[in-house]
């Protein structure tokens, strides 16, 4: 398989749209971010479209090296993202456009540098699949739980470069993972709106969206420029 884009990121001046979906011969100066639901139709797009949008929000021109992707265990190979998805990425402003569903692949675990997973079952059927993904594959609330607890001032500065500092915070997270346990079994799940109405889906829009706020800051060292971040009006 080619990868003509390769090396595109977030921050090279490309829209959402125009940003890669390939995984093979990516070079090692940029980081992949893999997003992993059932059928990557609803959560994992909507996942993987807020994090570009934050990222490109915050960063600009200064995102190259950032790929975000998304792929299902049972991934519909091809299909369109649920319409109520779209409807909740319009919500906020995010790029819809473009998106076809993947399956979840080996090579896409083994091209990532960090697996979020929607649920603690997605994430034990990513680290199943091998690859050493243990280290790098949690759930989103998981990975915010444990990013919340990190300093940001043990990260490199951005002007370190935006990749060295996402593989700084993995490490850091992976380190803190047996410290910090989750509250309860279900704090680290973000349900299956697949079916349910555009108010269920908004919900789960809402959760994604609080989970990302905090990883995006870690990740790229800029707050929100909308102070708590909400679904537009």
């Amino acid at each position: 398989m080619t990868a003509p884009d390769a090396g595109r990121g977030i921050g090279n001046g490309e829209s959402a749209a125009e940003i890669t979906t390939t995984f093979v011969g990516l070079p090692r100066d940029s980081f992949r971010i893999l997003h992993v639901s059932t059928g990557n139709v609803c959560r994992s797009p909507i996942t993987e479209r807020l994090t570009r949008h934050y990222l490109s929000q915050r960063l600009g021109v200064l995102g190259g090296g950032l790929i975000v992707e998304s792929a299902g265990t049972w991934g519909h190979e091809g299909a369109p993202m649920e319409a109520n998805a779209e409807a909740v990425l319009a919500d906020f402003g995010a790029d819809a456009s473009g998106f076809t569903g993947r399956e979840l692949l080996d090579e896409h675990v083994i091209m990532a540098d960090l697996v979020l997973t929607a649920t603690r079952d997605h994430r034990a059927q990513v680290i199943s699949m091998g690859h050493s993904a243990g280290l790098r594959t949690f759930t989103l609330k998981e990975f915010t739980r444990l990013v919340r607890a990190i300093d940001p001032a043990t990260l490199p500065a951005l002007e370190d470069g935006v990749v060295v500092r996402a593989r700084a915070l993995v490490r850091a997270a992976a380190a803190l993972r047996g410290w910090l346990l989750a509250p309860t079994a279900e704090a680290d799940e973000v349900y299956d709106p697949y079916g349910a109405p555009l108010p269920f889906f908004r919900s789960i829009g809402d959760e994604i969206h609080q989970a990302l706020d905090p990883v995006v800051t870690a990740l790229t060292g800029v707050a929100a420029h909308r102070p708590g971040g909400t679904r537009n009006p």
